[in-house]
């Protein structure tokens, strides 16, 4: 049975829930889940936790994401993607290089964004893209969000090709409809493709199809990214027998029962560890701050 993370090139047109869908059939299993909502006009990285990997979202760290961008100058639309209604066009032809990567400088590091109209975000209860959808458009607490790098690949007016690497929560379609703001002729995305999401990456994922004949040939656990992988952020205590005993009957072990010379220096606030044995989860714990030189290790999550 599968047990962890699946990386999905997904394609254009299917919105992450039907990604979902495809996967449940394909694996026969209820229970699947995907972090990190991409537009359905977008494609690339999306996370899919199955089974055990549902339990692991809450402490994965996916605050730094990285995006492959086309984006087309001269034109606005109620989306800020090309799918949208146009509202506006300008000529985009007398912007230059040297403009664009002036904006591209004022448009990195912390910035205020406010989110789309077209977005899941729920305003009393009601996804924004529903009152979009019945022409409305209400008022929207800005969010601040990072950007960590802008880079313009190439430029050939009206297209510009950008990498992105940004925090979890900033939308690139508000990012190129402020940058075509600020050049004075809008802009919209053509394309987006995301690259990498935490530790998941292009590199490593399937396409539905790629998925379902693994699966049909029985490489489903070959394809799969264990928990203890994914957590590969946190600080790795493995256990000994006697601390999985403790582990399995919801009792928090104590350095006794962890099996390395390495010791944590005494932490100043809380730090989330992996409890593993032979390179398997066993649980996330965390660290606490504790009078003695050795924080205090309590159990967050148990997987076994």
């Amino acid at each position: 049975m599968i047990n962890g993370f699946l990386v999905i090139d997904k394609p254009a047109g299917i919105t992450s829930h039907d990604v979902v869908s495809r996967v449940r059939r394909i694996l026969g299993t209820r229970k699947v889940g995907h972090t990190g909502t991409l537009d359905p006009f977008a494609t690339g990285v999306l996370p899919v936790a199955v089974n055990d990997g549902t339990k692991v979202i809450p402490f994965l760290d996916e605050g730094r994401k990285r995006y492959e961008a086309l984006m087309r100058l001269g034109i606005t639309t109620d989306t800020l993607d090309i799918t949208g209604t146009v509202l506006r066009e300008a000529d985009s032809q007398e912007i230059t290089r040297d403009q664009l990567e002036a904006v591209m400088t004022r448009f990195t590091g912390d910035i205020s964004q406010i989110p789309p109209m077209f977005s899941a975000i729920k305003q009393n209860g009601q996804p924004l893209y529903k009152l979009a959808r019945e022409g409305k458009t209400v008022e929207r607490q800005a969010r601040q969000v990072q950007i960590h790098s802008l880079e313009l690949l190439e430029f050939t007016p009206p297209l510009a090709a950008i990498t992105i690497v940004s925090s979890r929560g900033t939308y690139i379609r508000t990012l190129a409809d402020d940058m075509g703001s600020d050049l004075g002729c809008g802009a919209v995305l053509q394309e987006l493709r995301r690259t990498a999401s935490g530790p998941f990456d292009i590199t490593t994922a399937l396409t539905l199809e790629e998925l379902e004949k693994a699966v049909e040939e029985g490489r489903g656990e070959e394809i799969t990214i264990t928990p203890f992988a994914a957590l590969a952020n946190l600080i790795d205590l493995p256990l000994s027998l006697a601390g999985i005993q403790k582990v399995k009957h919801g009792i928090s072990p104590v350095w006794e029962h962890i099996e390395t010379d390495e010791r944590p220096v005494a932490c100043l606030e809380p730090v989330l560890v992996r409890l593993s044995h032979e390179g398997a989860l066993v649980a996330v714990a965390q660290l606490l701050p504790h009078c003695s030189a050795l924080p205090k290790i309590t159990l967050k999550r148990v997987f076994i």
